[in-house]
């Protein structure tokens, strides 16, 4: 229903801040951005609430209206409209603006950034009239989703018993890169070697993130609609041997690391409800599931909806680390007991995000995105190092660590909100005087980055910028020579080397392969368009292949099996 989705769309950019002054919440992001966030909640049957001062709106409409946000705009205004990366869409601020204000707003759009849905010919007047009265009225909420519905959504496949005990074919586990296809709801997996589709698993939709397993047999994906598919490399061809849903919209999965803990224990995070589950490694059986919710660290106010956001393994101890966003805390979970699951609290900023390891693997750096803040979080003494300033909403995937020419080992995120790549000094014992500081700023094609990339065998680091609204810039990559970063960086132009025809065609998240010389860059295309796989040498920086097979659809994330779960980036 391609109407709905637009409609969702448009409702997802726009926001209300009570300051009159300010008329959009998602400054320098387009739709391309609110679709790669957007998720499904399959809401069949929610409960109408009327609210006083609000337009009327039939329950037909309250129903069809509830289904669409829950759809594509929860992920950045929160299923109850407080508000995380986008503004509060709640009834008192969108009362004040009124009806005749929404409506023209939605219309027209604005210059910061709200497309002119109606004059564009997307959407029409009845359409836009019926979103325009939805956020007046008080949101409705989504069920729980507690340890029976996942026992009921729980399937093994196939048994452990039944698994191979060895590899069923000659392909290289650690070079095989899982790809998200976002919007077919499939994950290729695909030989890095020999470039081949080796195959084609059905998974959630918009796949967030794919993570091996420690051993690097199995790979857990899960999707926004927060269903993990777990699948055995050793398989030939690789397949599903487990599933799971753990909630209604979902981001993080990760394996257990610790030494005498490999393989043992997955956890996962949802958006809705707020939560965070475990479960056995190799079969997905579910365990405990803890409640996220809480108060915040700066104003200590009770938020009911604090989502998890990225979840990494400690190397150090028996723990997950988890980002709980909207509360800005950081959970260490102990799981070295999964019968009786304790917590260490730790205070970083609001709106947690992603984020990545430095390269000793006991630092980790997160992006508190909207606080624009990155946190640094001791995992060996358990303990906030730092809270860095940084320019407008870091989004760093999991961030770049490289050998500065000056200033020593460093970590670097992109930026959304602006064409800064920030480099921070990570070396508290050679380099202390740039330790948890800014060293060093490094201008980018623009704004809109989501992914920066190096690897320790390379002397470049790439940036993408696919939410620029620059064609130009969203579709080719930005590259630096390590060694030289006062020289600037040198465009390369992606997508035109994948000569696909019409479309979007952004180029998004650089990944390598296991040996470290090639770069592996995703031209990410309309769902009915051609998409494809672009690899590149990363000494030459010239083409190597263009995988454009017709499976490949929406192509976005790729996770190189051994980079992943070893944390080399």
């Amino acid at each position: 229903m391609k109407f709905m989705t637009l409609i969702s769309l448009a409702l997802c950019i726009f926001a209300f801040n009570t300051q009159a002054a300010e008329e959009v919440d998602h400054p320098n992001i387009d739709g391309a951005e609110l679709r790669y966030q957007g998720s499904p909640m399959n809401i069949t049957d929610v409960k109408m609430v009327r609210t006083p001062g609000a337009p009327d709106i039939s329950e037909e409409e309250f129903a069809q209206a509830s289904h669409i946000f829950f759809q594509r705009c929860a992920g950045c205004h929160g299923v109850l409209r407080k508000g995380a990366t986008g503004s509060p869409l709640t009834p008192d601020i969108t009362q004040q603006r009124g009806t005749a204000y929404l409506k023209v707003l939605i219309a027209y759009g604005t210059p910061g950034g709200m497309p002119n849905w109606q004059t564009s010919g997307d959407m029409t007047e009845k359409e836009v009239d019926m979103m325009a009265r939805f956020p007046q009225h008080e949101p409705p909420q989504p069920p729980e989703f507690g340890m029976e519905k996942m026992l009921a959504s729980w399937k093994v496949d196939v048994p452990v018993s039944d698994r191979p005990k060895k590899k069923q074919h000659n392909y290289d586990t650690d070079n095989m890169m899982a790809v998200t296809l976002r919007d077919a709801g499939q994950v290729a997996i695909i030989d890095g070697d020999s470039k081949e589709v080796i195959a084609i698993i059905e998974t959630g939709y918009a796949v967030h993130i794919s993570r091996p397993s420690h051993s690097g047999r199995y790979v857990y994906t899960i999707g926004r609609d927060a269903k993990i598919v777990l699948i055995d490399l050793f398989m030939n061809p690789p397949a599903q041997v487990a599933e799971i849903k753990i909630g209604m919209e979902a981001r993080s999965v990760e394996t257990s690391k610790y030494k005498g803990y490999e393989d043992k224990l997955a956890i996962a995070g949802a958006y809705w409800p707020p939560q965070y589950v475990l479960m056995e490694g190799a079969t997905l059986e579910p365990k405990k599931i803890v409640s996220t919710r809480g108060m915040t660290v700066d104003t200590q106010e009770y938020h009911p909806e604090p989502r998890v956001a990225a979840i990494v393994a400690s190397h150090e101890h028996p723990e997950f680390i988890v980002n709980v966003k909207e509360t800005g805390k950081v959970l260490l979970v102990d799981y070295s007991n999964p019968n009786s699951i304790t917590e260490t609290t730790l205070e970083a900023a609001r709106f947690l995000h992603d984020g990545g390891w430095d390269s000793t693997h006991r630092y980790f750096l997160t992006a508190a995105n909207k606080s624009n803040k990155i946190a640094v979080i001791d995992s060996k003494d358990r303990e906030v190092e730092a809270l860095i300033d940084v320019t407008e909403i870091p989004h760093p995937g999991r961030g770049a660590n490289f050998i500065d020419p000056d200033f020593g080992p460093v970590w670097a995120t992109s930026a959304l909100g602006n064409s800064n790549i920030t480099l921070i000094g990570t070396d508290p014992i050679k380099h202390k005087d740039q330790a948890w500081k800014v060293v060093r700023t490094l201008k980018g094609m623009g704004g809109g980055s989501l992914f920066v990339k190096t690897h320790p065998k390379s002397r470049n680091l790439w940036v993408d910028a696919p939410l620029n609204p620059d064609p130009a810039l969203s579709q080719s990559i930005a590259v630096y020579d390590i060694n030289n970063l006062g020289a600037g960086f040198e465009v390369l132009p992606i997508a035109a080397w994948a000569n696909l025809g019409e479309g979007p065609k952004r180029v998004v998240q650089p990944e390598y392969n296991k040996q470290g010389d090639e770069v592996w860059f995703s031209v990410w295309n309309g769902q009915n368009q051609r998409s494809a796989l672009v690899i590149v040498n990363d000494k030459t920086r010239k083409l190597v292949k263009v995988i454009d097979d017709e499976r490949i659809i929406t192509p976005t994330g790729k996770f190189n099996i051994y980079n992943t779960r070893k944390d080399v980036y």
